[in-house]
This record gives C-alpha cells, structure tokens and sequence, in this order.
C-alpha cells in the first residue's frame, strides 16, 4: 500500500509540460506498440496451439472490432483450441469524460473528467490444469487539461496455477525480476508486493495465484525510459509464460485434476467481478462488454 500511496503522490505533483503536439506523439507510440505486441503475442499462441495439429489442421484467433459510444474503440481476439481452452489478447484506445461519480477515483480527472486510453489486455484459461492461467496488461493514461494534465503508465502480469510448480513460481519471477532491474532495482519488490496486496480475495482470505508485478501511476522525468520498461514488460510476460507452456504440454491430467481447475477458476471469477480495477473501470467508462468480460474462463465450477 505505502508503494501505491508514493506513486500516486509523485503523480499528484506532476507538471505535464507536454505541448498538444509531442502528447500526441506519445499516446501514438503507446497505441503503436499495444497493437504490435498484440500481434507477437497471437502469433506465438497460435503457433504453441497448432505445434500439436496436423498441418491440414489450423486454429487461429478470431477478431472483432468495437466502438465506444464516447470515443474510440478496440479489437477483441479470441482463440480456442486443444491447448488454449480460451485466450484473449484485446486492445482498445478510448477517450472521453469519466462520469462525476468516478472523476474522484482517477487522478487528473477530478474537475472535467476528461480522459484518454490506451492498453492491451491477455488472459489465458489453459485445458491443461498443470499449465496455469495467465494474465498480463499494460496502459497509457492522460488526463485533465491544461497543466493539471496527468500521464502514466500501469501494468503488470501474473500466474494463477490450479497446482503450484515452485520450479515455474520461480523462473516466472526470475524473468519478471531481471526485466526491473534493468530500469530500478526497486521495482521488482515493490510491484511484486503490490501485486500480492492486488490479487488478493478478502471474502475468501487466499491469494489468486502466485502473483507476478502489479504497478499504477507510473510516471518519471523520463517518458521514454518508462515507455520502454512497459515495453519490456510485455516482452518478458510472452517469452517466460510461452516457456512454461511448452515445457508443460506433454503432463498428462486426470479427471479429478480437471475438476480441481474448473474450482479454481471460480476463484477467477469472483476476484474480477468482485475487485479488478480494469473491469470496473471498462464498465464504467462505456467499454465493450464482451471485452471487458473476456477474462472469464469458459467452463468453471463451484462445487
């Protein structure tokens, strides 16, 4: 909590001194690169899913695209296969006014409510339940107006196992901790605890998973360093959970195991319903509901 308190403290006391014209540049950049990482990321998918088909046999992510009422829109990608019971990599960029009621949650929105978006969205709910559910974002924020304007990036990634593999907590948050410590040896700490306060089900007294990086109100002196480490994020989340895929496929389940995840996922359910940000936010901001919904699993159980 006292990293959250901090980071949004020192994002309280920016000066966006950005001209209209260099803003624009950077959400463009961000934009950019969601939808190019949004592309690597359905690409490696697809090819883990179909490694295990015939080559007269193909499945590959469905997209569709969405407006937003208020502003702006986004694209769903969906795939469902033999590996990937269901995975979603989804991108949006939007822009509007948060309504008064929410203006007072978000920093920089508190007199108009002006916003601008950006950001991709993966959830993987996997057939396998030795191989665990994933879960990886990344965002550009602007908000206000004039030199009460805000901007800031947000993020994070995290494993949900069904069966804990200490072995792949590990080399997941290996990856994860080299990947910080190239821009802050303090990032890794910080993001790892708050992402273990984030993913945290009170009603339950149990964690979602084994946690990963959780961060908000990411702003330093320089954009580009931050823009590159959310860069960096992203890049790592692929590379670390496509390995643990692979080295996970040929583990053989029993029906008893299958059932243990289908519970788990229950769990799932209720944190991003009940808690997550990113869903409560797309709700609130006129967001695609089905997208904002892809995080559901497609089968889960509570009994």
């Amino acid at each position: 909590m006292t990293t959250k308190l901090d980071m949004l403290a020192k994002l309280q006391e920016q000066k966006c001194l950005y001209n209209s014209d260099l803003l624009e540049d950077k959400k463009e950049k961000a934009s950019i690169w969601f939808a190019k990482l949004r592309n690597e990321i359905c690409k490696s998918f697809e090819e883990i899913e179909n490694s295990q088909l015939n080559k007269n046999t193909k499945i590959n992510f469905v997209q569709k695209k969405w407006q937003r009422d208020g502003g702006g829109g986004g694209i769903i990608s969906i795939m469902k296969g033999k590996i990937f019971e269901k995975v979603g990599v989804n991108i949006s960029t939007v822009h509007g006014n948060f309504s008064k009621e929410f203006r007072g949650q978000i920093p920089g929105a508190e007199e108009n409510g002006t916003f601008w978006a950006s950001g991709i969205s993966v959830v993987s709910h996997m057939c396998n339940p030795h191989i665990p559910a994933a879960h990886m974002n990344t965002r550009l924020l602007v908000t206000g107006e004039g030199d009460k304007k805000k901007i800031w990036f947000g993020g994070g990634g995290d494993l949900t196992p069904t069966f804990e593999d200490f072995e792949v907590t590990k080399l997941f948050h290996q990856d994860l901790k080299i990947s910080c410590d190239r821009y802050d040896n303090s990032y890794y700490p910080k993001f790892k605890n708050w992402c273990d306060e984030y993913f945290f089900l009170p009603h339950r007294e149990e964690a979602r998973g084994v946690g990963g990086i959780f961060f908000d109100y990411l702003y330093n002196d320089n954009w580009e360093n931050d823009f590159s480490f959310v860069k960096d994020v992203g890049k790592t989340f692929l590379s670390s959970y496509s390995k643990i895929i692979k080295n996970k496929l040929e583990k053989k389940f029993s029906k008893k195991e299958r059932d243990a995840q289908l519970i788990k996922r229950g769990r799932y359910v209720e944190f991003n319903l009940l808690y997550d940000r990113g869903t409560i936010f797309g709700l609130r901001t006129g967001g695609n509901t089905e997208a904002v919904l892809m995080s559901l699993p497609p089968k889960v159980s509570w009994t």
